[in-house]
């Protein structure tokens, strides 16, 4: 199947079917996806705490999330090694999601975003992904990276803060004011927790940095409680109550089970009443989540093709990303998209299908029944430490460095206002300006592209037996780029300026690859204005987009007045 077929195909499971239905799959395959799935479960298992925590709810809603989503997506899905999952581009959309409409709204707002990513599918959007310029995307995530990173802050610094604002400037200055409460064994924490995620890579060992910095980040927060320095942990800071009555603190012991999504608990501990206005409050927040995932999951599938040489089909990964969010919430999931990072450790340790993404969530879930006790144990200023780390590397600041010293203004500027808003608002407005202008700004450059000049006595275009045919009377003028709407008006002002007085007038189009309906507009405006002036218009050499574009406009020749010629030549010969 041509790349192209993938991208346009819709078939459920696409990733599936074609690694291990359509081809052998063989015991070292299957070996390979074991130790691979592990190694990703073992990365998850942290990440997955840390981002349901900064996302605003318990740790275990992250695991689920893991668990549930990820392994349908792997079965679903059309990219064969992704990984999916809680994300850190999320945070910023879901933590304002949870503390206005608590879980219940969250897992509601995932489930109508499941059924915005099956939309797209349906509708072949796959091709998403290509209309979307770097600058906004490395905009995004680049704000997405500084506003996680400062949310991390109160845990990494053990600061005495119940509740943080809303807007940007006031999360700034709430810090700056709570610094004085410092909790130096927190931090402390914190510290060794980053200094092992930093250093460990470079002893070049198979364990991935989270699991040590976490394992020493805990064991130190362990051994400074019993030694009277209360240090927050997972279990300090949360607890649970089973349906049995029995409560806890930290991580449920159990699998996840089917619940209403809505009636889970809403922002006053209470569920929610789904009617047409709660509907209508989380539909923006629903379309941003499932724009954002479709962006992720499509950038990760991308990643991975060039990693593996493979390729991907990308509606059947929207039509997979969509089934996730749509059944996970009723586990307790929260949004999933594929992760660029643990999928790329997915293809480091040796993937070979999505059973290796299956192996991953069933790790998670092992995890999730045989070490909840343990998870307790693990400190809130490591898991703020794991997130400084994750928010780094979502940045991507060295490719934000580079296109500020090497792309246009245009694309810088977009960069920044994108960057810009995502800190100071929110990702949906800053995707929705940072696209707006994108937009205005390429057809600013393609109008400027758009050239007319005076050839009538340019040899190239002109042949010398030809110059006693081009005098006062006869000008000759060629319109080079695409002629549309906001290019229309410059080109048709200098053209009347050009053969202002002339009796023939002679438009070569060789070099016009678009006429869209603003300069067909204009265009035809010249030709009532030169009828008026009983100036002959002749045009030659169109191209196919133009010459369609007057046969739909049923732009006739007139007798006396306009022609149409095959070349430049001809044109001159009856001119």
């Amino acid at each position: 199947m041509t790349h192209r077929a993938h991208l346009f195909s819709l078939k459920l499971g696409f990733a599936f079917r074609d690694a291990c239905l359509n081809h052998a799959y063989s015991k070292a395959k299957f070996s390979k996806d074991i130790l691979a799935g592990i190694t990703v479960g073992i990365i998850a298992i942290p990440l997955a705490m840390a981002l349901a925590i900064a996302s605003g709810v318990p740790p275990q809603y992250g695991l689920y999330t893991a668990i549930i989503a990820g392994i349908i997506i792997a079965f679903t899905g059309g990219s064969r090694l992704s990984i999916s999952g809680p994300t850190a581009a999320f945070v910023v959309l879901l933590y304002p999601i949870a503390q206005q409409f608590g879980l219940a709204g969250l897992l509601l707002a995932t489930f109508m975003s499941g059924i915005i990513l099956v939309l797209m599918a349906v509708m072949r959007l796959g091709r998403l992904i290509q209309y979307i310029p770097e600058s906004i995307t490395l905009g995004f995530t680049a704000g997405i990276g500084v506003v996680i990173a400062t949310l991390q802050l109160k845990d990494f610094f053990g600061l005495n803060i119940t509740s943080m604002p809303e807007h940007y400037w006031q999360k700034i200055s709430t810090l700056i004011e709570a610094m004085p409460s410092s909790h130096w064994p927190s931090l402390l924490v914190a510290l060794v927790t980053l200094a092992v995620m930093l250093l460990w890579p470079k002893l070049k060992l198979p364990v991935p940095a989270h699991l040590p910095a976490v394992i020493i980040g805990s064991m130190l927060a362990l051994w400074l409680n019993q030694h009277g320095m209360s240090i927050d942990t997972i279990g300090s800071r949360f607890h649970y109550t089973l349906a049995d009555g029995t409560t806890g603190f930290g991580i449920p012991p159990v699998l996840p089970s089917f619940e209403w999504p809505w009636l889970q608990a809403g922002p006053n501990h209470a569920p929610l009443t789904v009617n047409l206005d709660l509907i209508q409050a989380l539909l923006p927040s629903a379309f941003a989540i499932a724009m954002l995932g479709a962006i992720e999951s499509l950038l990760c599938a991308v990643v991975l093709d060039g990693m593996t040489g493979k390729r991907h089909s990308a509606n059947s990964e929207l039509l997979g990303q969509g089934l996730g969010n749509i059944i996970a919430p009723f586990f307790g999931g929260i949004p999933a998209t594929a992760a660029i990072a643990r999928s790329a450790a997915n293809v480091k340790s040796g993937g070979q299908t999505p059973i290796a993404a299956v192996i991953h969530g069933i790790v998670v879930l092992l995890a999730l029944v045989a070490l909840a006790n343990i998870l307790a144990y693990v400190p809130m200023s490591a898991m703020a430490a794991l997130l400084l780390v994750v928010a780094w590397n979502m940045s991507e600041a060295h490719k934000a460095v580079h296109l500020l010293k090497t792309a246009p203004m245009s694309d810088v500027t977009v960069f920044l206002v994108c960057f810009g808003l995502t800190v100071m608002f929110d990702m949906v407005i800053a995707i929705s300006v940072g696209i707006a202008l994108a937009a205005l700004l390429f057809m600013k450059d393609l109008a400027e592209m758009t050239r007319t000049r005076d050839i009538s006595h340019d040899k190239r275009f002109v042949p010398e037996e030809f110059s006693h045919v081009v005098n006062d009377d006869v000008c000759v003028l060629r319109i080079d780029g695409p002629l549309f709407f906001a290019a229309a008006d410059h080109v048709f002002a200098e053209i009347a300026r050009l053969s202002h007085n002339k009796h023939t007038l002679i438009l070569q189009l060789e070099g016009v690859t678009l006429l869209d309906a603003g300069g067909l507009a204009a265009l035809t405006k010249l030709i009532t204005t030169c009828q008026h002036n009983h100036t002959k218009l002749m045009i030659c050499e169109l191209q196919f987009q133009p010459l369609r574009t007057l046969a739909r406009a049923k732009v006739l020749p007139i007798d006396g007045h306009l022609s149409f010629h095959a070349n430049l030549i001809d044109a001159l010969q009856q001119s």
